[in-house]
């Protein structure tokens, strides 16, 4: 299996003139090719370790499976590196008969950057996938001080964050707080590909009242991930872009942005957000 760290020495400079050399562990990064009862389909970059998930997430993100029985086997093929010794880099899917194919004028022909799902695409027009769960009918509400303490929760759980500093992370929790899931990965879109996989093959999509936690911003592609996983409510600590913003309030979806210990900004369907209201003071107080 690739490594998920590994150590490389550095020197550190200070502008105080102090040079000093110490060992230093950095987040592993290598390809992972996914292939297609044998025929390539793309090649991702990512943290090795859950390359499962990340293939299953990927796929329901790509709108190609949505239920676990779809998704037949999965086996890691021939591959290896300088040594001869097997990289585990190269995985190969087989789905349910009947289960439509990638569609081959959306076939990779250019690296794809941590799994994003959009970089490489035939056309502008297969950027928005259609999802199979409506999240606008997902009646959860969320207590707002379980919501603004999950990034702490989060960011209790990366161990490889803790040991590197060089990943991204995504939980998924429940609407009272409870962590069901995290996984970690260069690749912020392989973060979540690889929580949406693990729920995919643990047969709970659509991922109705729950909540996902990123440790980055609110992007297109994490918001179309989330729907396409039927995830109501998406929480970032950082800030979501213009059309992210869009695509959440057309699917009906809750999306938070700049979720920071003592507060939040809810950029759309507030309302499964449980607030306590101060009382107003009494008149003459």
């Amino acid at each position: 299996m690739g490594r998920v760290s590994r150590r490389a020495r550095v020197t550190r400079f200070r502008t105080d003139g102090t040079v000093s050399r110490r060992a230093d562990v950095l987040a592993g990064e290598e390809p992972l090719e996914i292939r297609f009862q044998g025929k390539s389909f793309t090649v991702t970059m990512r943290t090795p370790g859950d390359d499962f998930d990340l293939v299953a997430g990927f796929l329901v993100s790509e709108g190609v499976i949505w239920e676990a029985g779809q998704l037949i086997s999965m086996r890691y093929c021939a591959g290896v590196d300088e040594e001869g010794q097997q990289t585990f880099n190269v995985v190969d899917v087989q789905l349910r008969p009947g289960t439509a194919l990638p569609d081959t004028g959306m076939e990779r022909h250019v690296y794809t950057s941590s799994s994003c799902g959009i970089c490489g695409t035939a056309s502008i027009e297969a950027v928005r996938k259609s999802s199979h769960f409506d999240v606008a009918d997902d009646g959860v509400r969320v207590p707002l001080e379980v919501l603004a303490a999950l990034p702490d929760r989060l960011r209790e759980s990366q161990a490889l964050f803790e040991k590197t500093g060089g990943v991204h992370a995504a939980g998924l929790f429940t609407a009272d707080g409870e962590l069901l899931c995290l996984r970690e990965d260069v690749g912020r879109h392989n973060a979540v590909d690889k929580v949406v996989g693990w729920a995919l093959r643990a047969g709970m999509l659509p991922l109705r009242g729950k909540v996902l936690q990123v440790s980055g911003r609110a992007s297109f592609e994490l918001v179309q991930k989330a729907q396409l996983a039927g995830i109501p409510v998406l929480a970032a600590v950082s800030a979501p872009s213009a059309l992210s913003v869009d695509l959440a309030r057309d699917a009906g979806m809750t999306l938070v942005g700049f979720s920071r210990g003592n507060s939040l900004n809810c950029y759309c369907f507030p309302e499964r957000i449980q607030a306590q209201v101060p009382a107003p003071a009494a008149a003459g107080s």
